[in-house]
């Protein structure tokens, strides 16, 4: 008789993605699109504007996805995965999902028009952002989701960048989607259980998806993982959802950890003084309370 207990498998085993891909070593968005496609699975359509998963993908005639596969201009994975929503439903093929899969620079910037047309129009479709702070895949270029203090090519360490990060999830609460949250590559239950819940709603729906890069964040590969998992202890990536409105906080920190510990293992925040990192732990502390008066103000038990 096996005494062992069984562990109940949360994350579906079946890989749709293949191995064969053109990623870096320990990159955060490879290991995002092999949770997403265990998620939705087959029947999916996926539309890759310019971004590092264009060219992970493999080239033609190659594709490690395992799906369909439309590569599309920078500023257009929205509006591309809108065509392909209608032109299924004209098949009568409604069951199959349309993801729009684009990295911050393809999102926060440039292609915040088209997502906000197909968010207003509400068309049905999954958009997720994988966000690893920069235009990683052109050469480690700023983006409006760069974080303060941090190095990129284009704001180097004389240069650092000043100023927050944009805050895409509240703008996209503010279209009045059904459904918008946040996810971490170091939390996969959490991750796959939102784009499930995703698929099975009607309309517009966005995750912000975090993604380390160890190229562009100067860190070991080997460490992604950690990284990941840090940014959620710190509560500079908080986890939670806004379905219909109403928000939820997925992950509370018991013991949460000091922000320097995030910064430190990685090497664009390397010239930061003591001064610049307790000035990023303030307002991280600021952001997570002002998640947590939203929550209460328009959670569940709010009324």
């Amino acid at each position: 008789m096996n005494s062992e207990k069984k562990v109940k498998l949360t994350i579906p085993e079946h890989e749709v993605m293949s191995p064969g891909h053109l990623a870096c070593q320990g990159c955060g968005a490879s290991l995002a699109m092999r949770y997403a496609l265990k998620a939705l699975g087959e029947k999916t359509i996926v539309s890759i504007p310019a971004c590092c998963w264009a060219v992970i993908d493999g080239p033609f005639p190659y594709s490690a996805a395992g799906i369909p596969v439309m590569h599309c201009a920078f500023e257009t994975a929205a509006s591309t995965s809108s065509g392909i929503t209608h032109a299924m439903s004209q098949l009568g093929q409604d069951d199959v999902t349309t993801l729009a899969w684009a990295g911050d620079g393809g999102t926060f910037d440039i292609g915040l028009q088209a997502l906000s047309g197909a968010a207003e129009r509400g068309d049905n479709l999954i958009y997720i952002v994988y966000d690893n702070e920069a235009y990683m895949n052109t050469g480690i270029q700023r983006s409006s989701s760069t974080p303060h203090g941090a190095w990129t090519t284009t704001t180097p360490v004389k240069h650092y960048k000043k100023g927050p990060k944009k805050n895409i999830v509240e703008i996209m609460v503010a279209h009045h989607i059904p459904y918008v949250a946040t996810a971490n590559i170091a939390y996969p239950e959490d991750l796959i259980r939102k784009i499930k819940k995703a698929k099975e709603i009607k309309g517009a729906k966005f995750l912000h998806l975090y993604a380390p890069c160890p190229t562009g964040w100067k860190h070991p590969p080997a460490i992604t993982i950690k990284v990941a998992r840090l940014a959620t202890e710190t509560n500079v990536f908080p986890l939670y959802e806004v379905t219909d409105g109403v928000y939820k906080i997925n992950k509370v920190i018991k013991n949460v950890k000091p922000v320097e510990e995030y910064l430190k293992l990685q090497g664009r925040f390397r010239h930061l003084s003591k001064e610049e990192i307790d000035f990023i732990q303030q307002e991280v502390n600021k952001n997570w309370e002002r998640l947590v008066k939203l929550e209460k103000a328009f959670g569940e038990d709010s009324e």
